[in-house]
């Protein structure tokens, strides 16, 4: 067994029977495994000591207390075994004895019983290095960081043909320890003897960046390509840690490296990924059609090429690109369906999407997929037929239930039957009377219904629960404002709400809407010219022609209200204000 592979815990080895499995930290997860049988063999005793029990020459009380430690062992008494172990080793002196012992103990965690064991065992067999993988263990669990460094120097030595590989393993053996600074020294001392080697670098980086000491790490990583300038995985952590300072440095960086090393295909990968994150689509396409057709079979080139082709609205290059996918062999083709179904929803191919969506499995897209294929079918006159598909979802959590609830209460408010989905999420605010999503969703249903009393009620409701909920705030203060009602108030509330979330596109109508309700339209005209540059929406469009209506801009209104109409031509807000302001 390599060295860089030896885990955090002790590997279980055989002695008399099979031991519990371990987790990652040393826990027992199984606590009776079967029995492995095996021959018996003699040990040789240790120098006699005044009161040692001669067991060389008592076989069965050998055999006693090994059943005696496994026994209890499988009861889950691994402080027990441990000591009984620790007993016969230590009279024994015997490595298998001794190596059980330090697994026994490791699972017990004890790890100074551990760190004694595998320290004589050491002691007796200097050249043994699974003695020595124990040591290193058993300290780096009881978190001995000072006394290391020389074991695993002597260990890395040794092995010389993994030198490189053990080296990259290093950051992983401490994983789980917090002092990172601690970390950063041990790996410095450790690292030191093989300055020149690549690896030693790059493990050193890796202990500096979680430190958070950034300069050290890019000065480390430099030096490691300075030894291996080819070395791809050096790069990307170069890459990685240039991008917290600069993304013009990073991007710099990449382009200069693949302009050395073409073939680089995950520098090349990671470059048109960032160059679409900074929207610089042209470039990226560049680079991903090279990756397309160098690695046409790729994953993880297909599947970010589709998406920027769906980014530039180029429909049929994304949807050839994610059936492709879906002939690769990966495990879980769910996005592929769900953008899928996101495209044939996009042409009108309804029966497509909702198949698309109907394949969509359980992840970040199960519900959006779900939700999405609910409403195509509401959309066929399928109503029914959708609030089933929405109760037969699965729901991993009681929020998610909640989500498909609130679902099929939309699906029924769209279908004119607000009563019916007040009622429905009523039925479920029952069981759950502070659940916040209920709360705000069944106090606009109440608003529809003029039950002004509800409405408030719940709000304020989820103002206490949730004092940091700008929507809340926007929905009570928009209430009255639309109602020309307690106007004061209502401006209060929605500057409230805009100060937790400042660029919300309707707070920001909300403002520009209670601004002209108390007589400045000029000031609600800025706010809602904002809002609209920020979303077409088709009642922001209603209340900014009102406002240019009232000052007088009669043409502008038209034009607004006549191109919000052509987008959402059944929008009752447009509806109404074309009635009054652009006939």
């Amino acid at each position: 067994m390599k060295f860089i592979r030896f885990p955090l815990c002790f590997t279980a080895l055989t002695l008399v029977f099979a031991p519990p499995a371990l987790a990652a930290d040393g826990t027992v997860l199984a606590k009776k495994p079967a029995p492995v049988v095996r021959e018996a063999k003699r040990l040789e005793p240790a120098e006699p000591r005044p009161g040692d029990v001669q067991y060389a020459d008592q076989p069965g009380q050998l055999v006693y207390q090994v059943l005696l430690a496994e026994i209890a062992l499988q009861r889950g008494d691994a402080v027990l075994a441990s000591k009984a172990y620790a007993d016969l080793a230590l009279r024994t002196r015997d490595s298998k004895v001794l190596e059980r012992t330090v697994e026994v103990a490791g699972y017990a965690h004890r790890f100074d019983l551990a760190l004694e064991a595998a320290r004589l065992w050491v002691e007796l067999e200097p050249e043994s290095k699974r003695a020595q993988q124990l040591v290193v263990s058993a300290m780096i669990l009881s978190n001995q960081l000072d006394e290391l460094a020389p074991n695993l120097v002597r260990m890395l030595e040794v092995d010389k043909a993994s030198l490189g590989e053990n080296l990259l393993g290093l950051n992983r053996m401490f994983a789980r320890n917090t002092d990172r600074q601690a970390v950063f020294h041990l790996i410095d001392q450790v690292c030191r003897p093989f300055f020149g080697v690549a690896e030693a670098h790059y493990s050193l980086a890796m202990a500096a960046s979680s430190a958070g000491l950034h300069e050290r790490a890019l000065a480390e990583i430099r030096r490691a390509l300075e030894l291996r300038s080819d070395w791809e995985m050096a790069a990307l952590l170069q890459i990685q840690l240039l991008s917290r300072e600069s993304a013009d440095q990073a991007l710099s960086f990449m382009q200069g490296f693949l302009e050395r090393y073409p073939k680089a295909r995950d520098v090349q990968l990671t470059l048109a990924r960032a160059l679409l994150g900074e929207k610089r689509y042209a470039e990226a396409k560049h680079h991903f059609d090279q990756l397309l057709r160098d690695y046409p079979d790729s994953p993880e080139v297909v599947y970010p090429a589709a998406l920027l082709a769906l980014q530039q609205n180029d429909r049929d290059f994304a949807q050839a690109q994610l059936q492709h996918l879906l002939t690769l062999n990966i495990p879980d083709k769910s996005l592929a369906y769900y953008y899928l179904g996101q495209i044939a929803e996009g042409d009108k191919r309804s029966e497509e999407a909702i198949a698309h969506y109907a394949r969509v499995g359980a992840g970040e897209h199960y519900l959006p997929a779900q939700f999405r294929r609910a409403h195509l079918l509401a959309d066929q006159g399928k109503l029914d037929a959708a609030r089933s598909q929405l109760r037969e979802a699965k729901a991993r959590t009681p929020e998610e239930r909640v989500q498909l609830v609130i679902a099929e209460a939309a699906l029924l408010r769209e279908a004119k039957q607000t009563q019916a989905a007040f009622d429905l999420l009523e039925q479920t605010l029952g069981g759950q009377p502070e659940q916040p999503d209920l709360l705000y969703e069944s106090a606009l249903l109440a608003e529809k219904l003029g039950r002004m009393d509800i409405l408030e009620s719940r709000l304020r409701k989820l103002i206490e629960l949730r004092p940091d909920s700008a929507q809340a705030y926007n929905a009570l203060g928009y209430s009255y404002a639309e109602r020309n009602l307690r106007l004061p108030e209502a401006r209060e509330l929605i500057e409230k709400a805009l100060k937790l979330a400042p660029e919300d596109t309707f707070i920001l109508d909300s403002l520009g809407w209670v601004l002209y309700r108390q007589g400045d339209p000029l000031a609600a005209l800025s706010q809602l010219e904002r809002a609209y540059a920020q979303r077409d929406d088709p009642e922001i469009a209603a209340h900014l022609g009102e406002v240019l209506s009232a000052l007088g801009r009669t043409d502008d209104a038209r034009h607004i209200l006549h191109e919000a109409m052509h987008k959402y031509p059944g929008n009752e807000a447009l509806i109404d204000a074309v009635r009054k302001f652009a006939p």
